[in-house]
């Protein structure tokens, strides 16, 4: 089994579970993260997901034991069709997806956490570009990903030599959103993710669909793109129950609708 994978309070929990492999990706575990997402993407019971790893590491990347199999896939196609369509479904999934990077993330792992929506560390995790290591350039996102988020000098200082990054530094680079105890990690992330799951979920999906236009628009063409979505979302069943809920002066229940 792949993954481990629980649904509670609106929330899917997925656990990458090769851990003896430090949760390293193969063409079938990549094949069924990508069927799961999915699957969250048309639930409408799941209105946030999880994504955290089994044991003591997030992700290691790719497995190099399958990438080097004279039998195994080529390298261009565990790109094409392992990880680039893992990255595109956490980027255009409607819904909070949230990284729970509970050891480890290197190479493929580590930018699989920076295209989550918000991302939480354990004290004792740690991010890797280990590309560098073995002669090739960063992939699933990583390139469009790092720079923009703590600037092209320190992204490629970290792409080029492959240091490790601590949690407490990733955090303070604005590579994640926050570092938990390691004691309390699970907690504090499921408590987090209920929350946003008893949230407006069609108001969250499309704030996460401004952002990600956000990056290659123009401030008029954003206007223009905040126009209509603002539009859409005023359409929403959950509009009209949080306008209800503060004019009635009353906590709202809203269905993600």
């Amino acid at each position: 089994m792949n993954l481990i994978i629980t649904q509670t309070n609106g929330v899917c929990h997925i656990k990458l579970n090769r851990p003896e492999v430090f949760n390293s990706f193969n063409q079938a575990m990549a094949m069924d993260l990508q069927r799961t997402l999915d699957g969250c993407e048309t639930n409408d019971e799941v209105r946030a997901i999880v994504l955290t790893g089994e044991g003591k590491a997030f992700c290691a990347g790719q497995d190099l034991a399958e990438a080097t199999d004279p039998n195994g896939p080529e390298l261009e196609s565990i790109v094409r069709e392992h990880y680039n369509p893992i990255i595109e479904r956490i980027r255009n999934i409607e819904k909070p997806v949230i990284g729970a990077v509970n050891g480890v993330a290197a190479g493929a792992g580590a930018n699989i956490a920076l295209a989550c929506d918000i991302t939480f560390a354990t004290e004792s995790a740690s991010f890797i570009q280990a590309f560098s290591k073995i002669g090739l350039i960063p992939d699933s996102g990583g390139t469009f990903f790092l720079p923009r988020i703590v600037g092209s000098q320190k992204a490629l200082a970290l792409m080029m030599t492959g240091d490790k990054v601590s949690a407490a530094d990733a955090e303070g680079m604005n590579m994640i959103y926050k570092v938990v105890s390691d004691e309390t990690f699970y907690e504090e992330v499921t408590k987090f993710a209920e929350k946003l799951a008893k949230m407006p979920t069609r108001g969250l999906g499309l704030t996460k669909k401004a952002v990600n236009q956000s990056w290659t628009n123009t401030l008029t063409e954003q206007l223009k793109v905040e126009e209509v979505l603002q539009t859409e979302a005023g359409r929403t069943h959950d509009f009209s129950e949080g306008v209800n809920a503060f004019m009635e002066k009353r906590k709202p229940e809203f269905q993600g609708k």
